[in-house]
């Protein structure tokens, strides 16, 4: 039986963690296309803090909920949708709406739940996974041997990149900003990770590849670090710039950038068409899902909490203290 109401995580108005409140809404309906998911865990992310500051809007049409990972069970589906089927344990990319007991979203950007994992485990593979796959391997083309330098290898990306750089032969460098970071991204199989407070990453990067740098570099930091990626960059090697966290502008000299002839790019994977994001579902399921039953590929959970605390589940996010994921348990 599907209720008609839901306890959902609501945000007031723009502000800090506390305008984060639980309250009834509607089970949504799913529309054509979609299935109706009854949650069992939400994963916490950087836009749905950004979202909840009021920086970072839904795409027209989607849930002003935050949350963009759940995984669940499928109780419901839209007329002609045979897969998932009802009653199938799955992970799912949404748009919003992942803070809830319930959530519909696109079929074809549902994913089963590997079989080694927990609903739990599953609920921080989507956004993260989507993310990686899109920016390293689609369109940072990263190969196996090449070296791959990560910033912010302890946050929930960065524990992923970690994890698929080194399933797909790369050599894998990070920076974090603790010793106690740097210790996790080693145990998750980084090769080398640069504590930014204590050295500079262009020089270590340099260092440990013999002064060529890196062939692919993920910066979830942009302002002044853009010029230093140059410069920490290998001969052809591929920028890809995802989050702005240390500022949006950069100042750059482009005679570097076209010595080396890089690139370099961005993206954002909450405003793309469903039909993209079901693409990369469909690559993620073909190469990366068959890689858990062989590899331990899921990022670590830091902290759990129930639905109604997602306030300080925010808190704890903003603190910049945890490695890994965040999850909320519905």
């Amino acid at each position: 039986m599907i209720p008609p109401n839901m306890t959902a995580i609501e945000i007031r108005e723009p502000g800090p963690p506390q305008v984060l409140r639980p309250v009834e809404r509607a089970v949504p309906q799913p529309r054509a296309g979609e299935v109706l998911i009854k949650v069992a865990a939400a994963g916490v992310n950087r836009p749905d803090v950004l979202q909840r500051k009021g920086a970072y809007a839904p795409p027209p049409g989607a849930s002003d909920i935050p949350g963009l990972e759940v995984s669940g069970v499928v109780v419901a589906a839209a007329e002609g949708v045979r897969e998932p089927a009802v009653g199938a344990r799955v992970c799912a990319l949404l748009a919003g709406g992942g803070y809830a007991q319930y959530a519909s979203a696109p079929a074809v950007q549902c994913l089963p739940v590997p079989a080694p994992l927990s609903l739990e485990e599953a609920a921080v593979l989507p956004e993260t996974f989507f993310t990686v796959w899109l920016n390293v391997f689609e369109r940072s083309r990263l190969a196996s041997g090449e070296t791959l330098l990560v910033h912010g290898g302890a946050s929930g990306i960065g524990t992923t990149a970690i994890l698929l750089g080194k399933a797909f032969g790369a050599r894998v460098i990070v920076t974090a900003g603790s010793a106690a970071k740097c210790a996790a991204c080693r145990e998750l199989g980084a090769d080398q990770a640069i504590n930014y407070h204590e050295g500079d990453f262009v020089e270590a990067t340099l260092r440990a590849t013999d002064g060529r740098g890196a062939d692919v570099i993920l910066d979830m930091v942009g302002g002044d670090y853009v010029a230093r990626n140059v410069a920490a960059a290998a001969t052809d090697g591929r920028i890809a710039v995802i989050a702005h966290m240390g500022g949006a502008k950069a100042e750059l000299d482009l005679r570097s950038l076209m010595v080396k002839r890089l690139q370099l790019g961005g993206s954002t994977l909450r405003p793309q068409p469903i039909e993209n994001k079901g693409r990369l579902a469909a690559a993620l399921r073909q190469q990366v899902w068959p890689l858990f039953a062989t590899r331990r590929l899921t990022p670590p959970i830091h902290a759990r909490f129930p639905l109604a605390d997602a306030a300080a589940a925010h808190k704890l996010m903003e603190s910049d203290t945890h490695i890994g994921k965040i999850v909320l348990d519905a």
